[in-house]
């Protein structure tokens, strides 16, 4: 069997993943072994924390909602549930730019709800 020389495959896939490790610390940025590791757990982590996200910030939008509707003197489940009752589709991130941007219009449709 004749003898097949890989050099340059070896060296393109030994080269995409340095570049990805590109500004790690130490020798995780440059030596491929341990760089191959902290790409692996990093792309991981990526992953993990693209779904992660989104839950972070929905609980920032509800505790945003829940300080203002709690100086408006309601709650934040009464207040998405009479938001339902009402048939008013208004998602929580809009709520909580409202709340943090615009009390005044946020203070409304509080009022709004409980009268």
């Amino acid at each position: 069997m004749s003898r097949v020389k890989r050099g340059n495959v070896a060296r393109k896939r030994r080269n995409k993943i340095l570049r990805l490790a590109k500004g790690f610390k130490g020798s995780n940025g440059s030596l491929f072994r341990t760089a191959n590791q902290r790409v692996m757990k990093a792309l991981c982590n990526a992953y993990r924390d693209r779904k992660r996200r989104k839950r972070d910030f929905r609980r920032l939008w509800i505790s945003r909602i829940n300080a203002a509707a709690r100086l408006n003197g309601m709650s934040y489940s009464k207040l998405v549930g009479e938001l339902k009752k009402a048939n008013i589709q208004i998602n929580r991130k809009m709520l909580a730019q409202l709340a943090l941007i615009a009390p005044r219009n946020f203070e409304q449709i509080v009022t709004g709800l409980k009268s």
